[in-house]
């Protein structure tokens, strides 16, 4: 058995070696799981909401020959060719207790874009609320770091002091309910040729403001104690 590259020679041994690595990497994956787990089973406060972060790329295409449109007893024509016209990002910020959601269209989905995602968060969409309970997976943009890359340290220090980051675990990002309105958004919006961002943009907005009109929610029933045993293998022993 080879020995785990991260002890010592000396430190452990081969079994002993692997069974402190598997538990390890169960134990992060499980404080942090919970850690979203029990932040999900909080009752609602305006003065803390918690908010799902995520983003989705899209790939704009345009008809490289006009549709036909439907005529009496004949559906609709779409050419099977198209063109494709570069891509675009989604950012979304999903409340599912308020049953809110924003999704901003951005051309790429830099550390500046997301800083600015935050700013919008605190300024623009929870100006009264103390602190927002932010939950992101781990992609690398995703840091308190981005917001200092993008503007003066006493306006980054103004920003994360209003967020609280909670992270799922690495290959958990499952765990994140922003995944379940995108799942919707793609099913109900963005399963058609959309051309450019003003289109995306626009139809997105409309998708958006009828869900919000209707206070469309998730409702997560998984808790810590359920993850405890259906997810007892990840659990240290």
């Amino acid at each position: 058995m080879r020995r785990c590259g991260g002890h010592s020679k000396n430190a452990l041994k081969p079994w002993a070696c692997k069974q402190w690595c598997i538990a390890s990497v169960g134990a992060d994956i499980v404080w942090r799981m919970e850690d979203v787990l029990d932040l999900y089973a909080e009752p609602y406060t305006a003065d803390r909401p918690v908010v799902c972060i995520d983003e989705l790329p899209f790939q704009l295409v345009a008809d490289k020959r006009a549709p036909q449109p439907m005529a009496p007893g004949r559906a609709a024509r779409v050419d099977y060719e198209y063109q494709r016209q570069g891509t675009a990002n989604l950012f979304v910020c999903f409340e599912p207790l308020a049953g809110w959601r924003h999704v901003e269209v951005t051309a790429r989905r830099t550390n500046k874009d997301f800083a600015e995602q935050m700013r919008a968060l605190v300024d623009e969409h929870y100006p009264e609320a103390p602190v927002i309970a932010v939950v992101l997976d781990n992609l690398s943009i995703h840091s308190p770091a981005a917001l200092y890359q993008t503007f003066p340290p006493a306006e980054a220090r103004r920003l994360v002091k209003r967020l609280e980051f909670h992270y799922t675990p690495k290959h958990g990002s499952w765990l994140n309910m922003a995944e379940l309105d995108f799942t919707t958004l793609s099913r109900q919006c963005l399963h058609r040729r959309l051309p450019d961002q003003a289109v995306l943009q626009r139809e997105v907005a409309a998708w958006e403001a009828e869900r919000n009109k209707t206070r469309a929610t998730a409702h997560w029933r998984f808790t810590s104690a359920q993850a405890r045993t259906k997810l007892q293998r990840l659990y240290p022993a």
